[in-house]
C-alpha cells in the first residue's frame, strides 16, 4: 500500500522549487505545526535534507539553507508521537560509521524508535574537500560504511572489520532501539539502485522526474521483486504538487508513481503560508485515496 511523507518547508530552501518568502521567517515551532498536522494526517514520514556547508558559487543551484538534521529532528521527535524521522541523506563519507550510529542511536532512543537512516555516497567534491574527507574512492567507502552500520546500529559493543573501517571493544551508549534500523540509499544514478538493494532498505532518488526514473528500476525489477515487501521505492516527485489547486494532477500523479512500483512518495508542495501547507497536506492525502481506491483508502496511514 502507498505510504505519503513529506520533505517539510524551512529546513532547506532548493532553489529549483522557488521556495516562497514565509519561509524565511519561520522557526521551529512552525515547523514542528507543520510535521504535527501532517502527522495527524497519517503521514508517515518526514525527510530530513544534510549538507554541512554549500559552497557559495554553488548556493543557486542547492540552495544554502540546511538546518542541521539530527538538532532538528531532536526537536521534533519531542513534538510528535508516531510519524518516522527520516535523514535524506547523511554523506556515508564525512562520518565514521560509529559517530552516524552514536547520533543518530541516540534519536532514534529519544524518538522511541522512529528512526529512518537515509544516506548516500555525495557528490560535492568541494564539500568533501573541506571536511579533509577523500572523494574518489567515497563509494567504495559509502558500501564499507554501509555493512559497518548493519553492525553498529542497536548493538552496544559493536565489531566489523572491513576494508576501510575496522573497530572491535568500544561502547556505543545510547544506541538505536530499533532493532533493525531501516536504511534508505539516495542518488541519481542506477549503481545507487543497486546499492541499496544489495545493502539497504529502500531507494530514495532525488531530482529525477518519472522518465529518468521508470527505465533505471525497470532494469532492476527483477532484483526489487525478489526483495518483496522488505524494499521500498521512496520516490519524491517533481516539481512540487499542487493539490489544492490542481487536484486532479495530483492525482494522476500518485498514480502514475505507483504503477512505476513506488511504496512512499516523498512530497513537495506549492504553498504561500503555513495554513496554506496544511491545506496541501489535506488535500493531497484525498488525492492518494482517489487514486487508489478502495486499497488506498489509508493510503497516508503508518
Amino acid at each position: 500500500m502507498l505510504r505519503l511523507g513529506i520533505i517539510p518547508p524551512i529546513v532547506n530552501r532548493n532553489p529549483r522549487f522557488s521556495p516562497p518568502e514565509w519561509e524565511l521567517d519561520a522557526e521551529i515551532d512552525d515547523l514542528a505545526s507543520v510535521i504535527q498536522a501532517a502527522e495527524g494526517l497519517g503521514y508517515e514520514f518526514c525527510c530530513f535534507p544534510n549538507h554541512v556547508a554549500i559552497p557559495a558559487e554553488g548556493e543557486d543551484r542547492r540552495g544554502a539553507i540546511y538546518w542541521d538534521p539530527a538538532a532538528t529532528m531532536g526537536y521534533i521527535a519531542a513534538r510528535t508521537n508516531s510519524i518516522r524521522l527520516a535523514t535524506y541523506c547523511i554523506v556515508l563519507g564525512y562520518y565514521h560509521p560509529l559517530q552516524i550510529a552514536k547520533t543518530y542511536g541516540t534519536l532514534d532512543r529519544i524518538s522511541a524508535g522512529r528512526l529512518i537512516l537515509g544516506v548516500g555516497v555525495g557528490s560535492l567534491e568541494p564539500e568533501f574537500r573541506l571536511l579533509g574527507r577523500p572523494f574518489d574512492d567515497r563509494g567504495a567507502r559509502g558500501d564499507d560504511a554501509l555493512r559497518a552500520l548493519h553492525a553498529a546500529l542497536g548493538t552496544r559493543v559493536p565489531s566489523y572489520h572491513g576494508e576501510f573501517y575496522d573497530f572491535d571493544g568500544f561502547v556505543i551508549d545510547p544506541h538505536a532501539v530499533q532493532k533493525h534500523v531501516p536504511i534508505w540509499v539516495g542518488g541519481r544514478t542506477a549503481r545507487s539502485l543497486r546499492r541499496a538493494l544489495e545493502l539497504g532498505d529502500g531507494w530514495a532518488p532525488f531530482g529525477l522526474t518519472l522518465d529518468k526514473l521508470t527505465p533505471i528500476i525497470d532494469a532492476q525489477r527483477e532484483g526489487i521483486g525478489a526483495r518483496g515487501a522488505g524494499f521500498d521505492l521512496v520516490l519524491a516527485p517533481e516539481p512540487p504538487l499542487d493539490p489544492v489547486g490542481r487536484p486532479e494532477e495530483a492525482t494522476e500523479v500518485a498514480m502514475n508513481y505507483t504503477a512505476a512500483g513506488a511504496t512512499k512518495l516523498n512530497l513537495r508542495f506549492h504553498h504561500n503560508s503555513l495554513n496554506h501547507y496544511v491545506e496541501q497536506l489535506e488535500a493531497m492525502a484525498s488525492c492518494a485515496t482517489e487514486a487508489l481506491g478502495s486499497e488506498g483508502s489509508n493510503a497516508g496511514r503508518g
